[in-house]
This record gives C-alpha cells, sequence and structure tokens, in this order.
C-alpha cells in the first residue's frame, strides 16, 4: 500500500510517499482533517506559514494518537522571509505555532516574495540568507530535513554555490500536462527528491475526456491516474482535500501505468488556464 511507502531523502531522512495537502483548509478545520488522514494512514502532512494554519496542524498531530515521530511534518518558510534575522525567528515561530519540538521538513516557499513571482529578480543573496538560516535551526537538530519549494534551476544553482548543506528536496507544480521534466532531471541529478504539488491540476484536469478514457481503461478515477502518474516518475504526489473520502481515494493507487500509457499522459496538452486558481501567482500562467 502507497501509505506505507517512503522515498529516502539525501540525508537518510525517509518521507511517505504520499502526503497530505492542507492549502486553503481553515484553521478551525484542519485538526480533524488531520486526524481523519491519520486513521486512513497518512503519515505525511503538509502546512505552511502562509497558509495560516499551522496551529491546528500541530493540534491534529498531537491528538491523532500516533507518536510524534510516527508522523512526518512539514512546513514552509514564507515567502517574504529573506533575511537571516527574519527567516530564523519564522522557523521558530513555526516550531512554536506548531507546538512541535521538531518539524521534519521545512522548505523556503518561493524564491521571490509572491507579489514578484516570476519576475527578473531571483534574491539570490536573500534566499542565502533564508538558507543560512535553516542550515542553522537543521544542525541544531530543530529540523530533520531542509529544503525549497518553487525553485527553478538556476535558483537551485546559485543556492548550492554558497550553501554548505544542500536541499533535500523542491517542492514544484507537477503534473499531467505540466511536468517540468528538465528541472526533475537536474533535481535528481543533485539527489533532491522532487515533490508535486496540485498533481491534479488544481481540478482543472478533470475535464480531460482522454484522461477520463484512460483513467475508465484501469478502472480508477482521473485523480488516481494522475497521482499514480507522478509516483511512477519518481515525484512525490501532494494532493490538498479535507474530505475523508477523497483521501481514501487519493491513496488506492497500486496499480501501474504501462509504459505507453505513460508515454502519453508525458505528451498531454499543457492546461493553458486554471480558472479561479489563476489569482495565486503559481498557477497566473502556464511556465
Amino acid at each position: 500500500m502507497i501509505l506505507d511507502e517512503t522515498f529516502t531523502l539525501s540525508n537518510g531522512v525517509a518521507i511517505p510517499k504520499l502526503g497530505l495537502g492542507t492549502w486553503m483548509i481553515p484553521d478551525d478545520a484542519v485538526a480533524e482533517a488531520v486526524k481523519a488522514a491519520v486513521t486512513l494512514g497518512y503519515r505525511h502532512l503538509d502546512t505552511a506559514q502562509a497558509y495560516q494554519n499551522e496551529r491546528g496542524v500541530g493540534e491534529g498531530v498531537r491528538a491523532c494518537g500516533l507518536a510524534r515521530d510516527a508522523v512526518f511534518v512539514t512546513t514552509k518558510l514564507d515567502a517574504s522571509h529573506k533575511t537571516y534575522a527574519d527567516a530564523k525567528a519564522a522557523i521558530d515561530g513555526s516550531l512554536k505555532t506548531l507546538g512541535l519540538d521538531t518539524i521534519d521538513l521545512m522548505i523556503i516557499h518561493s524564491p521571490q516574495p509572491w507579489s514578484e513571482f516570476g519576475g527578473e529578480d531571483r534574491y539570490t543573496e536573500g534566499n542565502r540568507e533564508a538558507w543560512r538560516a535553516l542550515e542553522e535551526a537543521y544542525t541544531a537538530g530543530k529540523l530533520r530535513a531542509i529544503g525549497v519549494s518553487n525553485f527553478e534551476r538556476g535558483d537551485l544553482e546559485t543556492l548550492l554555490d554558497g550553501a554548505s548543506v544542500k536541499p533535500m528536496l523542491n517542492q514544484v507544480l507537477a503534473h499531467v500536462s505540466n511536468t517540468p521534466f528538465d528541472l526533475i532531471d537536474y533535481c535528481k541529478s543533485q539527489g533532491i527528491l522532487v515533490e508535486a504539488y496540485s498533481p491534479v491540476g488544481h481540478g482543472k484536469i478533470l475535464d480531460n475526456g482522454d484522461l477520463a478514457a484512460m483513467a475508465q481503461k484501469y478502472g480508477v478515477s482521473v485523480p488516481q491516474l494522475c497521482i499514480r502518474y507522478c509516483l511512477q516518475l519518481d515525484l512525490l504526489p501532494l494532493p490538498k482535500t479535507a474530505n475523508p473520502d477523497h483521501m481514501r481515494s487519493n491513496a488506492a493507487v497500486d496499480f501501474a501505468i504501462s509504459d505507453a500509457d505513460m508515454e502519453t499522459l508525458k505528451g498531454a496538452e499543457r492546461i493553458k488556464d486554471y480558472g479561479d486558481a489563476r489569482v495565486f501567482p503559481v498557477f497566473a500562467a502556464p511556465r
């Protein structure tokens, strides 16, 4: 069962192969979602400072009935923190808000503040400063692993130039019809695991009739097909839901997509419009 399987990060830390995203789940509702997920077998939970639900995620982890080391918790350093002092304070802030002694994985949410996402200024020095704070917290044992999110190859190269600890993971937008193969290959060459957020294309991929036909051939749903696609590319999919039925379905992916169908999926027509989600920088336009 996929919920029992793990990847191994470059520092030897095991990370469950399927995570539960909590973006847009309110703080006062997310603890119940966490507990439901854990009951179903999920052991990997993802939150962020920007989601404003770290408190509830921490509550759910503490109340789920499992030992702390049985649940892998990821959070993200807000994209606005581009100085060492700000990042250091924010890391300690997440530990306090979550109510946890350690965070399993903490990542820089974006190489740029969201208001400048995709712009020319890549905030090279600011990311190095934020990374130095993460390295320090990692060395101190506050964080078990550290990484980044939404980093392109150039962002990674400049970060690696001055890093004493290499990023262990890069969380990026990746799904059928929008898979950054060159970036994935580069990350793999550097020993960086790639985590795929929005593996179902923020729901817009459900409108694709070809995918529906292929999913029917395997006797699965389109989301299940999309999640399996990511897994077969050795990506770590991170579907977001507060619905226990969807959690259960998203984890029922113990089937194999044929090589021929994988090639078809790799070439699927790109999503050009993410609908209402385009108000968020990562979905504003195809990248």
